[in-house]
């Protein structure tokens, strides 16, 4: 069957009573977006992490979020300090993006692992399998995720496109799921941990809990 990148979920109908509640109702959750470049945290280009990582999970998530943003340039002590930084601040996920690579000045993995209380393999074997649908190079890539107390710490791809496909996954010709993104087991790991209990709109990404983890439909 053939794969096709995640298509971009509709435009949501105009929220009603109903949706204005259940914004209400699930529970806040505070995020922290890390863009890691030392080009566009100096000025020489514009950022497309931010703005991508922030429309994608505006997007997927039903929940009220405040995003906690960093621009930051490719400084191992500076990318920990920042993730350290986010975390005391009550972001129950924190995303990066950029500096996973080879390259001397790639050093997001080794920075998030020195802030680490548990490493999460998982995360970046299955971006990687995302990624090798599309180029050989994949393999090349160093994303990890880790828990640090209560908050999830994921490495997603520098580009937009990569950073939505590994989040939502892959569809076939007719827009079923095809190969799941990595954010169907985040608010799983998140209600783990502790966190808060995110909710996700299943025309962008469908979450997978256990049945006994599910929490029962708010009364009306």
């Amino acid at each position: 069957m053939t794969i096709l990148p995640a298509a971009p979920a509709p435009s949501p109908p105009s929220a009603g009573p109903g949706a204005a509640a259940d914004a209400v109702m699930a529970d806040p959750v505070r995020i922290g977006i890390v863009s890691i470049s030392d080009r566009a945290s100096s000025g020489a280009y514009e950022d497309k992490g931010l703005p991508a990582l922030k429309d994608w999970l505006a997007r997927a998530l039903r929940n009220p979020v405040t995003f906690d943003a960093r621009l930051i340039p490719d400084e191992q002590a500076r990318i920990s300090q920042t993730l350290i930084d986010l975390v005391d601040a009550g972001c129950s996920l924190v995303l990066t993006t950029g500096g996973t690579g080879p390259a001397p000045r790639d050093v997001t993995p080794e920075a998030t692992l020195a802030v680490a209380d548990k490493v999460m393999p998982g995360f970046g074997e299955q971006m990687r399998q995302i990624s090798l649908r599309f180029v050989p190079t994949a393999i090349l890539s160093r994303q990890v995720a880790v828990i640090r107390g209560r908050s999830l710490i994921i490495n997603l791809p520098g580009q937009p496109k990569s950073i939505q496909e590994t989040l939502e996954g892959l569809r076939d010709v007719e827009g079923r799921t095809e190969v799941p993104g990595i954010f169907a087991a985040v608010p799983y790991c998140i209600d783990l941990v502790g966190g808060p209990y995110l909710e996700t709109d299943e025309a962008v990404c469908q979450a997978f809990r256990p049945k006994n983890a599910i929490r029962p439909p708010r009364a009306g």
